[in-house]
């Protein structure tokens, strides 16, 4: 998709953070954009602020967590917009502990926004897309944690991160041939977002609000949510099937990776020791 003038995208999570970059980058190259957010407030401003470009802005109060109320944004973003060309599955939450302190209710919170939020939009937005029958493109925000893992207290939100890369590999496979719908997976590094007080938005029957940090936690730090943004915008025309905000970090995932293909190695020697032979794929064939 070069072209993106006119162009209509939705983006969840987009209230704050990276969301609110990609609205403003997006509406820079002379895109509409829909607001979705949990916090209408803050969708509502940031569509204030996209107007003030001159360009068109829904704001819609969505919780991703729920189908019935993506559904809702997908009715509404191609009723009042006239179509959609562009979706960014990107709102997220982030809950941090050793899985000893962890709870059920902060595994269904994390998997019901980071992952189920995502199968939503796809659920709702592609059938549209094909009936639309114009190119389209889907972002879907994992984290740098979703191509490697490392030591510390985030199990739960790794393994939403994970699930969503490989649902957007898999993604793109499916819909880019034959439907000309392109699948993008946002990895984003250090980045200055709101992730650590995402719990402000955390359902009474899911915890509730727990503690805030009192500091930022060098989140204010990170890279500009507009330059991911910018980035983006750029992986969009050039149809990229993975995004990295943090190119420094490839020593880590290309180490994650190494153990990954010494574990194969390992496996190929012990199945000769063993004298078991590989049966079922042939070499080179995907599995069904």
């Amino acid at each position: 998709m070069q072209d993106t003038a006119g162009k209509v995208a939705v983006i969840t999570g987009a209230g704050s953070g990276i969301g609110r970059g990609m609205a403003h980058a997006f509406a820079d190259a002379g895109m509409d954009i829909v607001i979705s957010d949990i916090e209408i407030k803050s969708a509502e401003a940031v569509a204030q602020e996209i107007r003030a470009k001159g360009r068109r802005a829904l704001a819609m109060q969505t919780d991703v967590s729920k189908q019935a109320q993506v559904e809702a944004l997908a009715e509404a973003a191609f009723r009042e917009m006239g179509g959609v060309h562009v979706l960014c599955n990107n709102a997220g939450v982030g809950q941090f502990g050793f899985l000893s302190k962890l709870k059920d209710t902060d595994w269904d919170w994390q998997l019901g926004v980071n992952l189920n939020g995502v199968i939503h939009g796809i659920r709702a937005f592609v059938p549209r897309f094909k009936k639309q029958g114009q190119p389209a493109h889907i972002v879907n925000t994992s984290s740098m944690m979703g191509v490697m893992t490392a030591a510390g207290p985030g199990i739960y939100y790794i393994a939403s991160k994970y699930a969503v890369a490989g649902l957007s590999e898999h993604l793109h496979k499916e819909l880019v041939d034959r439907y000309d719908i392109a699948t993008s997976v946002l990895c984003p590094g250090h980045v200055n977002t709101r992730i650590l007080e995402s719990s402000r938005n955390r359902p009474q029957e899911l915890g509730g609000q727990g503690v805030l940090p009192d500091r930022d936690l060098g989140m204010g730090s990170g890279m500009d949510p507009v330059d991911v943004g910018r980035l983006v915008l750029r992986a969009i025309r050039d149809r990229r099937l993975y995004i990295f905000t943090h190119p420094s970090m490839k020593p880590m995932v290309a180490a994650s990776h190494a153990a990954i293909q010494g574990d194969f190695d390992w496996a190929q020697k012990t199945l000769e020791e063993l004298g078991v032979a590989e049966m079922g794929l042939v070499q080179g064939q995907e599995p069904v």
